[in-house]
């Protein structure tokens, strides 16, 4: 892929005469627009939601092969939100369009494509003042 690359690179430098920059290139084929995953986030849990109830509500839609509620170290109380793993990709898609927005005991399901969790490894968020064009008046 990135040899047919270089060489449109090379084929428009050549045609508006525009020297190539002497800079080694890495051409990445870009991601889809969401991550596949066969693991779904869900968010916007009652609390009256248990792992039953949830495995439950998705097992229509393809094999569920775990669930989890995330709940709170100290109230044992559930942090609102879990995750429904799939044992298929296409079954935990088809789950996150038909559920994405659905009531389940009363309160609508946020539903994403569930992302790995990076250990050990620091998240820089830029701030505000560290952009340079919105500091300018």
């Amino acid at each position: 892929m990135s040899k047919s690359l270089a060489f449109v690179a090379t084929a428009i430098s050549t045609r508006f005469r525009v020297p190539l920059p002497q800079i080694q290139y890495r051409f990445y084929c870009s991601s889809p627009s969401h991550p596949s995953s066969n693991k779904l986030f869900v968010g916007g849990l009652s609390w009256s939601v248990d792992e039953k109830s949830l495995k439950d509500a998705f097992s229509s839609f393809g094999d569920v092969t775990e669930v989890r509620i995330v709940y709170d170290k100290d109230s044992g109380r559930s942090r609102g939100f879990g995750f429904v793993i799939f044992s298929n990709e296409d079954d935990a898609k088809c789950a996150k369009e038909a559920m994405d927005g659905k009531a389940l005991l009363g309160r609508p399901l946020r539903i994403n494509i569930a992302l790995e969790k990076a250990r050990g490894v620091p998240v820089v968020v830029p701030r505000l003042s560290d952009i340079g064009h919105l500091n300018r008046r």
